[in-house]
């Protein structure tokens, strides 16, 4: 797998537009993020570590924090969205609430710096 930039370039427009808002939300988060992967994904890393991959896959657009604690942080705040332990599932026409991707980004940063 390449990078988050080669993932959006070849991602349909309404799918780019969809992953690309999540991965913008971290970004502003987390501004000293770089481009890496994190278990074999591309992702956004934090101190060397990976904060947040976004994925278009057959069915879905994943969200994978690479925490379970991350996603519980979020999980009130996305009810009737696919949860899984450490994944998100949504469609691009369904987006994640901006609070949640917050909220879940936020606990991922901090359980990085708490290292």
């Amino acid at each position: 797998m390449g990078t988050v930039d080669d993932h959006l370039a070849g991602l349909d427009p309404d799918d780019r537009a969809a992953v690309d808002r999540v991965y913008s939300i971290a970004r502003e988060l987390v501004p000293d993020t770089e481009q890496g992967t994190g278990y074999g994904m591309p992702a956004l890393t934090y101190r060397g570590k990976p904060l947040l991959s976004v994925m278009r896959t057959k069915k879905h657009i994943g969200v994978y924090p690479f925490s379970r604690d991350a996603v519980a942080v979020a999980a009130p705040r996305l009810v009737g969205f696919d949860l899984d332990k450490g994944t998100i599932r949504f469609q691009p026409d369904t987006p994640l609430p901006d609070d949640a991707v917050r909220a879940m980004v936020s606990a991922r940063r901090d359980q990085i710096a708490d290292g």
